[in-house]
Formats: structure tokens, C-alpha cells, sequence
């Protein structure tokens, strides 16, 4: 009996050493968490400029169908996803969350590759992050109500608000930055970029570390991560062809729209998620990274077919009639892309 008691004394005290270890790391890991996302808005400040911006802001109807698709559709369309699957409370906020997060900056590189505009592109992924900040938690409130009291989940709303509005400040530093010191700009943007993603590889590797049932994910939730930046992709395409806008302002706000910021939506699920519901999701927005990015590049490479046909048309055709040979189809050439990149190189 007495080695008994030894043993469950024991046994208790390892077990508290246990969660006052997990309590440490969870800690610590919701720092690294909000610095890795001031970072990540701070480097995507330095990458704006205020004259595209403003040029962009004069002509808005390319913006104002953008940001109609990114801050009203994409919530929408995750609200009837989750609908239709029947997911689980917990997994039904966090595909809202996906929904409701602003675009990601991989919808620029993608834009290019497909002749997009990339200004359009630039300003559209600026604006919507700023905006995000209040349309996130109200698009929360207003589509994971039902969920929310089922499930009774606890969501932070005020400080989810009040975590969104100080992202300001980064952001903010970073545009000026960027505005008064360029060269230094581009330099922070480098470091920021291959620290964030540095810091992102840690977080998913400690997630996958530390929260059990990773991949004993639900089948919906697979399925839902695989096809909803295709439909956002669709979507975004088919709006802005039914308003008449150019074929590259199309073809970007389809990347706009289908393309979201996972880092800040890794980043707010861990945040008011605890661990044993986050072990529900945390897949969720890895599959839609996954897929986000291979549908872009299966477009990339279908488009460079198209235009690698269509400049080989246009050659033959030059040649017969003695006309100067085009640059690609409609003549379009992304000369704002090499200022861009050059950012990265």
C-alpha cells in the first residue's frame, strides 16, 4: 500500500510537471505566434507603395469587386460549405475563419505568372488585410453564431478586435518605411519574408509535435480543404467577368479571392483555440495552403501553354503578313512584376 501511495504521489506530481510544461510551451508558443504575424504584416507594409495605391484608390471599381468578393462572398461561401458537410461545431468556425481571412501575398506571385495586373494585385492584398482587421470578427459573429452556442465555444471577439486593430501598427511602420527609406524597405522585406517562413515551418512542426490526432482528420474536413480555393478561384473569375472587367484584372481577382492569408489564419485558430480542439483543425488550413498553391500553379502552367500557343500563332501570322511580332496573347507584357520580384532576388 505504502509503494502504491509513492507511486500515485509520484505519478500526480509528474503529471502536474507534465501540464505546467505543456502550459510553458503553449505560452511560448502564442508569443512566437504574435510576433511571427507582426512580421509577416510588417514585411507586407514595406512591399506597398503609396502612389500605386493611390492610383489604384482613384479608380476602384477593380478593387471594389475584389474586396466584394474576398470580404462578402468568401465568408458566405464558407458558411454553406460547412452547411453542407455538417461539420462540427469547432470545425464549422474555423472554415469561417479561413473564409473571413484577408488575401495572401502568394496571390501576387501567381498573378504574374499569369499576366495579371500586378498593381491591382498589390493593392488589392494591402487593402484587404487592413480591412480584414474588422471584417474578420464581424464575419465570425455573423456566420458562426448557430455553431458558436452548439458547440458552446468561448470566441474572444473583443480581443480577436483589439489583437486586429494593434496589426495597425506594423503595417503602418512598414508603408512608411517603405515610403522614406525604399532600399532599406527591400532589404527588411527579404529578411522578413525568410523569417516568417522560417518561423511558420517551426509552427507546424511543433503543432504536428504537440497536438495529438493531427491526422486523424474527418474526411469533410479534407474535402472542404482540397476544393474551397478552387471555388474561390471560380468564383472571383466568374463576378468579375460578369462585370465586364479587363481578361487580367480577372485573372487576378480570381487569385485574389481564392488566395487567403493562411499565416493569419494559423495564427488566430491557435490563438483562441485550446489545444484540444485545435487538434480538429490545425489540418484544415494546411490543406488549404496545399491546394491554394497547387491550383495556382496547374493554372500557371495552362496559361503558359495558351500563351506559348498563341505567340507562336502570332510569329507565323507576322511572318506571312510582315508584321512585327507581339510580346503574348493581347500584347500583354507584366513589366511591374520585375520591380516586384526584384524585391525577393
Amino acid at each position: 500500500m505504502l509503494h502504491l501511495s509513492m507511486w500515485n504521489n509520484s505519478s500526480e506530481s509528474n503529471a502536474t510537471s507534465m501540464a505546467g510544461s505543456t502550459g510553458v510551451i503553449e505560452q511560448a508558443l502564442g508569443l512566437t505566434l504574435a510576433v511571427m504575424l507582426g512580421l509577416v504584416i510588417f514585411s507586407l507594409g514595406c512591399s506597398v507603395e503609396v502612389s500605386k495605391i493611390w492610383f489604384n484608390l482613384k479608380r476602384p471599381w477593380g478593387i471594389l469587386v475584389g474586396l466584394v468578393c474576398q470580404v462578402v462572398v468568401m465568408p458566405l461561401t464558407s458558411y454553406l460549405l460547412a452547411l453542407a458537410f455538417s461539420v462540427s461545431p469547432v470545425q464549422a468556425v474555423a472554415i469561417i475563419v479561413i473564409g473571413s481571412c484577408p488575401g495572401g501575398t502568394i496571390s501576387n506571385i501567381i498573378t504574374y505568372w499569369l499576366d495579371g495586373d500586378m498593381d491591382l494585385s498589390i493593392t488589392m492584398t494591402s487593402v484587404s488585410t487592413l480591412l480584414g482587421l474588422g471584417t474578420m470578427p464581424l464575419s465570425l459573429y455573423l456566420y458562426s453564431h448557430t455553431w458558436v452556442e452548439a458547440g458552446r465555444i468561448d470566441i474572444p471577439y473583443l480581443n480577436i478586435g483589439l489583437a486586429c486593430i494593434c496589426l495597425i501598427v506594423p503595417a503602418t511602420c512598414g508603408v512608411l518605411v517603405n515610403y522614406k527609406w525604399p532600399k532599406v524597405a527591400r532589404i527588411l522585406l527579404k529578411v522578413g519574408s525568410i523569417v516568417g517562413g522560417l518561423v511558420a515551418l517551426g509552427i507546424g512542426i511543433a503543432s504536428i509535435l504537440f497536438y495529438n490526432g493531427l491526422w486523424n482528420t474527418d474526411t469533410p474536413i479534407l474535402v472542404i480543404g482540397s476544393v474551397f480555393p478552387v471555388i474561390g478561384y471560380f468564383i472571383g473569375f466568374v463576378i468579375a467577368v460578369i462585370v465586364r472587367q479587363p481578361w487580367n484584372r480577372c485573372r487576378t481577382i480570381a487569385m485574389e479571392t481564392g488566395a487567403q492569408n493562411m499565416q493569419i489564419c494559423g495564427t488566430v485558430l491557435q490563438l483562441f483555440f485550446p489545444p484540444h480542439q485545435l487538434s480538429q483543425v490545425i489540418t484544415l488550413p494546411i490543406m488549404y495552403s496545399c491546394f491554394q498553391l497547387l491550383t495556382g500553379l496547374l493554372l500557371i502552367i495552362a496559361y503558359q501553354i495558351y500563351k506559348r500557343m498563341a505567340y507562336q500563332n502570332n510569329f507565323m501570322t507576322s511572318e506571312e503578313n510582315g508584321q512585327p511580332i507581339e510580346n503574348g496573347p493581347n500584347g500583354e507584357i507584366n513589366a511591374t512584376y520585375t520591380t516586384y520580384m526584384s524585391d525577393f532576388m
